[in-house]
This record gives C-alpha cells, sequence and structure tokens, in this order.
C-alpha cells in the first residue's frame, strides 16, 4: 500500500520513506494530482494499492508512451474510466514509476484503501 499526501502548499507526493533524494521528484504532477483528488476525494490524503498484475474490483492506468529521460522520464498514462464511468484522464507519473514497478508497466492497478490496512 502506497500513502499520498498534501503538503501545506495543497501538492500531492507520495510517501517513500527511504527515498534519499529531491522531495520534489516525489510530487505529483501533470495530471496524477488531479487523479488523486478525485480518487481521494478531495482529501488531505489517499492509500493506494498499487499493483503491475491484475486485481480484483480495481481501476487500470495504461501507459500511452514512455519518456526518454530528456523529456522527464517515466511515461503518459491513461485512466480511462473511473468507477465504471468513462473519463480519459491522462497523468505523468515520473522516472519514480520505474522505481516503484522495477520498471514502467503497460498498466498499473489501483484501488483505494482505507489508512488501516495492512501492505
Amino acid at each position: 500500500m502506497f500513502r499520498f499526501h498534501k503538503d501545506a502548499s495543497n501538492e500531492w507526493f507520495i510517501v517513500i520513506p527511504e527515498w534519499t533524494s529531491y522531495k520534489a521528484e516525489l510530487e505529483m504532477v501533470q495530471g496524477a494530482a488531479t487523479m488523486l483528488d478525485l480518487v481521494g476525494e478531495n482529501s488531505k490524503e489517499c492509500y493506494l494499492k498499487l499493483s503491475d498484475q491484475t486485481l480484483n474490483g480495481v481501476e487500470v492506468l495504461k501507459l500511452e508512451q514512455a519518456r526518454i529521460q530528456n523529456q522527464g522520464g517515466g511515461g503518459d498514462y491513461i485512466l480511462d474510466n473511473f468507477q465504471s464511468e468513462t473519463i480519459n484522464h491522462k497523468s505523468w507519473l515520473c522516472e519514480v514509476t520505474r522505481l516503484v514497478f522495477n520498471g514502467l508497466p503497460q498498466e498499473i492497478y489501483f484501488k483505494k484503501q482505507p489508512p488501516s490496512m495492512p501492505k
């Protein structure tokens, strides 16, 4: 399970305790923040179960294009549907995605979780 939180400036960040580089590299930008507002129902934090393997009852981000390093790295993803409604929401997920998944998955499956659920 991964925790995402909004800081005092209302910017979304993924929480990776072992991260030793710049905090700015963990910021959710270019569509990812608005997706977290939607999924997190405009709260200050959101817990998601993320996987590159299919899960039951999940939402699916699909890779549209991998970016080369001078374009910011990571990949452009689309969330075609959310809670059975078509939304076609596009997001850029940075190079941290490669760290989390040990690569850039073609599909990322996610499901909102209550904060008390174990990893």
